[in-house]
């Protein structure tokens, strides 16, 4: 009885409960990753060893013990250092998206569904992925905004990609991070062609309390890819500068998202490109069957001096899966010539696996049908798109 007794008592389980709210939010491949796991790793011990004593002879408690050692080496964690908190006042939970709802939860008592995060993606001339998960291509050429709601704007402007032709690229991002309570003040960051620069316009590198790095840019490839984490946000930024021209990638809270006021509709990562500057038919690339000849008489486009098979075999070299990634390189190759789109389409598709939150949604497939290509169907260019080339882009 007086074991039973010993064992309810034990606190394993309220230490195990909050050492998984500390770290279920945390993403493996962001920069801080490693500090945020330790901080919650040295929280967890210290609850442990405060339960040192009512916990003797429970199995789950020193199964524990030594899960947190062996994290801890795998880790390079040292014993001594800050440990998260359960302390609702907090700037590291008022800065911090994920720490958010588990204020609410406390102080309300009710258990908070996880957030929702969305992914839009920008890349090559110039196709679109939406928040919903539309794929579009477009022209846009000019200044558009991608975001425009309380908490984050983005505009692109687009440059044509060969000279007197319609097709466009992105040579220009600015990204504003509006004020938000203590976190940070407003920051404006730009980039373009030729200077992607590690800092915000200021100078500075960061937003808000430098400990609890709420607020940070990481520069991953000095002059070519840096990434923008809002953690009091839960938002994370990728730009990349590819030949050219530059490409970007967001994740955002779905509540965030849809925080904009109704002047502010005309969003293209959030209801897509007007239907007056489509390229693509109801969201896919026009990739008719064999069949008619091409009208020049020859197997290439008479500027970029690809064929299909060339093309084709080009993209396949870094992307083994015929997705709407795979078509929008090969055509962008058959429209511009310049292997610098191929290396686009790539790291577009790298940045949706790290940043889009659904696995089994990273791919879009074109359909099936006499007018598109499936997945399981061979892509072939005949007449029709190298004639819809020759209409839009000449």
């Amino acid at each position: 009885m007086g074991d039973c007794e010993l064992h309810t008592s034990c606190g394993i389980q309220k230490c195990t409960t909050d050492f998984v709210s500390f770290t279920s939010h945390l993403n493996a491949a962001l920069d801080d990753f490693d500090l945020e796991f330790c901080k919650a790793l040295r929280a967890y011990s210290v609850c442990t060893y405060r339960n040192s004593k009512v916990c003797r002879g429970n199995l789950v408690y020193h199964s524990a013990v030594l899960g947190i050692g062996d994290l801890m080496t795998q880790r390079n964690c040292t014993k001594n250092g800050p440990t998260s908190s359960t302390n609702s006042e907090m700037t590291h939970d008022l800065c911090n998206y994920s720490g958010h709802t588990e204020v609410r939860e406390r102080q309300g008592g009710e258990k908070t569904p996880p957030p929702t995060y969305l992914f839009c993606g920008l890349f090559g001339d110039p196709h679109l992925r939406t928040f919903k998960d539309h794929f579009q291509t477009c022209k846009v050429e000019g200044a558009w905004p991608l975001i425009d709601n309380k908490y984050l704007s983005v505009q692109v402007t687009n440059v044509p990609v060969v000279p007197g032709s319609s097709a466009t690229a992105t040579n220009k991002i600015t990204v504003i991070f509006k004020s938000y309570q203590d976190c940070t003040d407003q920051k404006v960051y730009q980039a373009m062609t030729d200077d992607l620069p590690a800092a915000f316009v200021d100078g500075t590198t960061s937003g808000g309390d430098e400990n609890t790095r709420s607020f940070y840019i990481v520069e991953k490839v000095s002059g070519k890819y840096i990434e923008m984490h809002a953690r009091y946000i839960g938002t994370t930024v990728y730009i990349r500068q590819l030949g050219h021209y530059l490409t970007l990638a967001i994740r955002m809270p779905q509540e965030l998202v849809m925080a904009f006021e109704e002047s502010q509709d005309l969003q293209l990562c959030l209801n897509g490109c007007p239907s007056s500057e489509r390229i693509d038919q109801s969201g896919y690339l026009p990739l008719p069957v064999m069949g008619k000849l091409h009208p020049w008489g020859a197997a290439s486009h008479p500027r970029s001096g690809y064929t299909l098979e060339t093309a084709t075999t080009k993209c396949h070299e870094k992307m083994l899966v015929k997705d709407i990634y795979f078509y929008s390189c090969v055509f962008d190759l058959l429209t511009t010539g310049d292997d610098n789109f191929m290396a686009a389409a790539h790291s577009a598709l790298q940045d949706v696996e790290a940043l889009h939150p659904s696995k089994e949604n990273w791919h879009i497939f074109p359909r099936s049908g006499d007018n598109g290509v499936g997945r399981d169907s061979k892509f072939f260019v005949s007449l029709g798109l190298l004639c819809l080339i020759h209409v839009l882009y000449l």
